[in-house]
């Protein structure tokens, strides 16, 4: 993402101009996007003339409309973004008040203004302005006739491809069949990665599956490497990594983020540092529980005794259409960093996003034990009784 200008009041209100560069983008954009918000931006317009002899034609014109947002529809897997509003500015071709559908393009930019621009909007723009924030992991997840192919951004996990094949068992005496299929399967699999994962950018590639399949596949890869002379695989051996998963499906990602020799690999990235966070959340659970909280009022509890060494909470939050209810998480970030405490923003479209939003979408782990809290909730509910 590029930042062209941004001309923000002493109110934080003010307008802000971006080119999206990436599909990535259109994502970061989606979170910046509220209902009520003023949006600029090029689109194209169906519009009907009329000649001199009266005859009616259509022809589809480019103009730049300003929307006051009403509806926002993304597509997370080809990241594409609409955003629907009424015309509150002045068109030749558009009446004011007449609704619009913008589609919002790569490489185009848009202006974006709001009455209140809060800190956790305006980090997002630093965050998605910063070359360094981009995909640098890639993973396959795989078991026997199933992968998927995802790349690992800082704020989604994206199916790059799904590679399905079915592989008949092993029967006695012979297991040509069998093999045949397994071989299919592989290749398929070293076709995927070679399309979809870019060397240049990717530090690191993990290999997760159960059992022995990721060796078999990682032996079978190299070996069509040297026989082939495939300089792009060869060249980059170093960078994959085996580790263990549950299964080949996408949720089986968290397992191999998690393995201990991934996250020393991957120390310097987002994806990693969250997964990390939600582990310590479920361990504290576990042997601490005065020390693990979660659900809103909890937490704001938590931090009203300046309690909290680390809140983790979803971005999806801060797309609450309720104004009041996203300042509500908006403060409680803030004040959680005045206190000296870590905040960390989880994206709803990794993995890790997804697992905490079932648990209300927000968490603390403390910095000291509260267990009155609870004890205080039964004693003013059995009063009230």
């Amino acid at each position: 993402m590029k930042l062209v200008r941004k001309d923000l009041e002493k109110d934080n209100a003010g307008q802000v101009t971006l080119i999206p560069e990436e599909p990535e983008d259109m994502w970061h954009t989606y979170n910046l996007l509220q209902v009520g918000d003023s949006l600029r931006a090029s689109t194209i317009r169906k519009v009907q003339t009329e000649s001199a002899t009266g005859s009616v034609g259509s022809n589809r014109i480019r103009t730049t409309l300003t929307l006051c947002v009403e509806a926002i529809d993304f597509d997370s897997q080809a990241c594409q973004l609409r955003v629907k509003g009424t015309n509150i500015q002045e068109n030749e071709y558009v009446k004011m008040g007449a609704y619009h559908t913008i589609e919002l393009e790569p490489n185009r930019q848009f202006t974006l203004a709001k009455k209140q621009w809060d800190s956790v909007v305006l980090e997002r723009i630093e965050q998605a302005c910063d070359p360094a924030w981009s995909a640098d992991v890639a993973a396959v997840v795989m078991q026997e006739g199933l992968a998927h192919v995802c790349l690992v951004t800082p704020s989604m996990t994206l199916t790059r491809a799904k590679v399905e094949v079915n592989i008949p068992r092993k029967r006695k005496g012979n297991c040509s069949q069998h093999d045949r299929a397994l071989e299919r399967f592989y290749e398929q699999v070293v076709q995927a990665i070679q399309r979809h994962i870019n060397f240049e950018v990717v530090k690191c590639v993990l290999v997760a599956s159960p059992g022995f399949v990721r060796e078999q596949f990682c032996d079978y890869m190299f070996q069509q490497a040297v026989k082939t002379d495939n300089k792009l695989l060869l060249e980059n051996r170093s960078k994959f990594l085996q580790v263990h998963s549950s299964s080949g499906h996408k949720y089986a990602l968290k397992e191999a983020l998690c393995d201990p020799a991934v996250t020393s690999r991957l120390s310097d990235t987002k994806a990693a540092g969250e997964v990390k966070a939600l582990d310590d959340f479920y361990k504290m659970l576990q042997h601490e529980p005065d020390r693990a909280f979660y659900g809103l009022k909890h937490v704001e509890k938590a931090n009203e005794a300046m309690a909290i060494d680390t809140l983790l909470i979803s971005d999806e939050l801060f797309r609450h259409q309720d104004v009041a209810t996203r300042a509500r998480y908006v403060k409680l970030v803030d004040s959680v960093r005045e206190n000296m405490g870590t905040v960390r923003i989880f994206s709803s479209l990794h993995v890790s996003g997804e697992q905490l939003g079932q648990l209300t979408g927000v968490a603390a782990i403390l910095r000291f034990p509260i267990a009155e809290l609870s004890d205080q909730e039964d004693e003013s509910s059995s009063e009230e009784d």
